[in-house]
């Protein structure tokens, strides 16, 4: 690995834009333009997702898939190799992502939302999807171990193709929901596993190409941009086919907010408990707790949608999550420095 490769080894997360810093307000923004699309222009919501092919929006599928693609530029199957060093952040987090937070996202959910079966199966495709992207972000702003936080990503992505499907099958088979399974494994396939191998060939064929500096400072800037991009567009459309059912039902807004801000708050909780515990020293305690409290929206949303449709309460349910992730996760951070000059965590740097 040449000298620039190891520098961005290290700087894997960069600082927040303008943009991205104020990004819960463009959400909202985006909620409302929906919305007001859904009085103003009625049908718009259904002309877009009339095109569809095996039961998935085109339109939708295509800004999903630029949502996730850049984030699948990020990973690095040679990381893998170094779990090793120091296995037991990685397990902790792991532990976080695919036991802890799935748990409390489904009893939380069956607590707060029952007869809301596609609310339940929105925080139950929240909770069982640990996020791969905007971590790497978050974990730089906190000035954690950015080498864990890669390695980290890098595993949660290939455990959501594996965990994923099977997680969400259980959980609303013990809820006695019924869900289209083979469109959820399409979900994971068309969302996860088509990304994945384009993100690793692109990502391989373009540095060999134009070299890594054109690929780190040029290309995947500019992928992220689209990113964003194509988030808030998918924000718009969902928001202007669900208007009608929000300005009827805006309690069901309020009501999936419940378990989805009690489930961070809880597994947030046990992950700073479970970092102190295994006295972990502050780099790796604040990337531990940034991934395992963190959720895949992306995925999330694309499923959501894949199954119930776009216009369902279902993908409203699974927006909140992103909502309501981006403001906490960057307090997090905050609190994580703040906890760190309190001397809260005993551990040893790595």
């Amino acid at each position: 690995m040449d000298a620039y490769s190891k520098s961005e080894e290290q700087k894997q997360g960069k600082e927040l834009s303008t943009f991205e810093k104020y990004l819960p307000l463009w959400i909202g923004i985006c909620m409302l333009l929906g919305i007001l699309l859904s009085q103003v222009i009625p049908g718009v919501g259904e002309s877009i997702n009339s095109w569809q092919v095996a039961g998935i929006s085109v339109p939708i599928g295509i800004c999903l898939f630029f949502m996730m693609y850049p984030a699948m530029l990020n990973i690095q199957a040679s990381e893998l190799k170094k779990l090793g060093r120091n296995p037991k952040p990685i397990i902790l987090t792991l532990v976080s992502n695919w036991i802890v937070a799935p748990i409390v996202g489904y009893v939380l959910a069956q607590t707060f939302l029952p007869g809301n079966e596609q609310l339940i199966v929105a925080v139950i495709l929240l909770s069982s999807s640990p996020c791969t992207a905007m971590v790497l972000v978050w974990g730089h702003l906190a000035d954690g171990n950015q080498e864990q936080n890669v390695v980290n990503t890098t595993l949660n992505t290939a455990t959501i193709l594996v965990l994923f499907a099977p997680l969400v099958a259980l959980f609303t088979g013990i809820s006695n929901i019924p869900i289209d399974r083979m469109l959820l494994v399409i979900s994971v396939f068309v969302f996860i596993g088509v990304p994945l191998a384009l993100g690793i060939i692109s990502r391989k064929t373009l540095v060999n190409w134009k070299g890594e500096e054109w690929f780190q400072k040029k290309y995947r800037p500019a992928a992220g941009k689209l990113a964003l991009v194509a988030l808030l567009s998918t924000l718009v459309v969902l928001f202007s086919l669900n208007g009608r059912v929000m300005l009827e039902h805006p309690d069901l807004l309020v009501l999936v907010s419940i378990p989805l801000l009690l489930g961070f708050i809880i597994v947030v909780g046990y992950n700073l408990f479970i970092t102190r515990l295994a006295k972990l020293a502050y780099k790796e305690a604040t990337i531990t707790i940034i991934i395992g409290s963190s959720s895949h929206f992306e995925i999330a949303i694309a499923t959501a949608v894949a199954i119930y449709g776009v216009g369902s309460i279902a993908a409203l349910g699974t927006t909140m999550g992103l909502f309501w992730e981006v403001p906490i996760m960057l307090g997090l951070v905050y609190f994580a420095k703040y906890l760190r000059k309190r001397d809260f965590w005993k551990g040893e740097p790595m």
